[in-house]
């Protein structure tokens, strides 16, 4: 991998930002030694859909199951998370981390909504969220 997206294993900081949609999540761990880099991609079961008529399904692309789990994977070090994001993911990766993480508790897991902000965005909206200006 290269030094901007290190293996999860390699961020221990205590803090991180994901910024997240059904798509990809950057997470962004943080400490006072700095900001690290990951990117986790979703394999959904179809990037494009066409509607037809008289066709059964919803015409949404399926879930890639193996998303959460591989971001829940990345922020395995982290104690305070904050989740950014447009659409729903943001609350299903608070509700899986809620789930899978018993560690955490109600006031270590935040959920804000974030269209697409750039990641100096990310990054410093997380600097504020944990104090770490």
């Amino acid at each position: 991998m290269t030094p901007n997206n290190p293996k999860p294993a390699d961020i221990q900081h205590a803090h991180a930002v994901v910024w997240i949609d059904h798509l990809t999540a950057k997470i962004f761990p943080m400490g006072h030694a700095g900001v690290g880099e990951v990117v986790v991609h979703a394999h959904p079961s179809s990037s494009h859909l066409h509607h037809k008529a008289n066709s059964v399904g919803s015409g949404h692309a399926g879930d890639d199951k193996h998303f959460l789990p591989k971001v829940a994977e990345a922020l395995r070090f982290c104690r305070d998370i904050l989740i950014v994001g447009p659409g729903i993911e943001k609350s299903k990766l608070q509700h899986y981390l809620k789930d899978t993480r018993k560690d955490l508790s109600e006031t270590q897991l935040h959920v804000e909504a974030a269209d697409h902000p750039s990641d100096r965005e990310i990054i410093a909206l997380g600097r504020r969220r944990f104090g770490l200006d």
